[in-house]
């Protein structure tokens, strides 16, 4: 008798990938809505790239915190941390006092220094992320409305041919009305996003640091267990957030050309919003770092979407919360069935009219 050959069981995929998938079914299916919605607007591929052209630095933010949550923490202050910079590189190019380089490297340095204080606090003395970086948010305020209340632009010529500098893709572009052909434009803000990508994801994929921050995001007794030092790649997790934001920042000053108080407000909710709906779990361990730009380009495709439909703008907030109720209520039906437990949105015993079990037995005591 021949030897029986039983089939291999198919490979599972991962949560992360999972998730991915999830998530870049949906901005698929978000963007074709928006072409059959509004077909003049979004079939013209510049209004694509102007996604990344106009918010390259809330897909850096995204990046850094997308590392952080990931970990299983998360950073409140890299929108602040982003403004603080753009006001401090517009101070320092318009005073003369330094260049372009001096101004990438100030917002190195501010970036760094709120990372490593963070990281430090964090990871070593323990004490919750939520609070110390709702500190430095307050900080990195605060210094910003210190530097300089009023609005603050930069008109140094080097600095402004830079901001100018457009990359033409000649194969691709839109026609207009008079039958001129418009190539596509891309911003230098673009190339740092696409150079911050691709190293982060080899990071995260295939270095020891990006293993171990996943272990810890999952299970931190686990990872001590396996002989991971979790101290130590938290602290480093928020090292890179901080690096980051200050990268943001100056590529924000880059897209807007001046500092203003208001610069990088609220982009720490916004990044937040955009890694849940890249598939990254606000647990941690579960995520993949491709998905924090799918994710930013989702939240963009339905902030554009209601904007285009002329709805107001405290109505594109609304939308935008519930949109982000349904994609956690989503994740958490997508971990649930993979762990094969039973999903169901139970009413509380109150709301039926029904005693907590403790003051059921109280009164049966009674």
């Amino acid at each position: 008798m021949g030897a029986l050959n039983p089939t291999k069981p198919k490979a599972r995929l991962a949560n992360s990938t999972l998730l991915f998938i999830i998530a870049g079914i949906i901005f698929l299916l978000m963007y074709g809505i928006a072409l059959l919605t509004f077909p003049v607007s979004f079939k013209q591929f510049q209004t694509f790239f102007d996604f990344f052209n106009l918010n390259a630095a809330l897909f850096i933010v995204t990046l850094g915190m997308c590392i952080v949550m990931i970990g299983g923490g998360i950073d409140i202050s890299v929108g602040a941390v982003c403004g603080l910079v753009t006001m401090a590189c517009a101070l320092l190019l318009e005073s003369g006092a330094g260049n372009i380089w001096g101004a990438f490297f100030l917002a190195l340095g501010i970036g760094l220094a709120f990372g490593l204080m963070h990281g430090y606090l964090i990871a070593y003395l323990e004490i919750q992320p939520f609070i110390i970086t709702l500190a430095g948010m307050f900080l990195a305020q605060g210094l910003l409305t210190t530097l300089h209340r009023e609005p603050l632009n930069v008109t140094r010529p080097a600095f402004v041919a830079l901001r100018s500098y457009r990359i033409e893709i000649p194969w691709l572009g839109t026609v207009n009305r008079l039958g001129v052909f418009i190539p596509c434009e891309i911003r230098p803000g673009v190339i740092v996003v696409v150079v911050l990508v691709v190293l982060y994801a080899i990071m995260m994929k295939w270095t020891r640091f990006g293993r171990n921050l996943y272990a810890v995001g999952g299970n931190r007794q686990s990872a001590r267990m396996l002989g991971i030092n979790v101290k130590k790649t938290i602290f480093f997790s928020y090292v890179l957030c901080g690096l980051t934001a200050g990268i943001s920042g100056f590529v924000f000053l880059l897209t807007t050309g001046a500092g203003n108080i208001g610069n990088g407000s609220l982009y720490e909710m916004k990044a937040i919003a955009a890694n849940v709906m890249g598939g990254i779990l606000l647990n941690g361990g579960v995520g993949n770092l491709l998905g924090a730009p799918i994710g930013t380009l989702t939240l963009l495709t339905i902030n554009e979407l209601i904007r285009a439909a002329g709805v107001q703008s405290n109505l594109q907030a609304i939308v935008s919360g519930l949109l982000l109720y349904l994609f956690i209520v989503l994740q958490s039906i997508v971990m649930a069935l993979r762990g094969r437990r039973q999903f169901k949105l139970a009413l509380p015993p109150w709301l039926k009219g029904q005693r907590p079990p403790g003051e059921q037995a109280a009164g049966n005591q009674g």
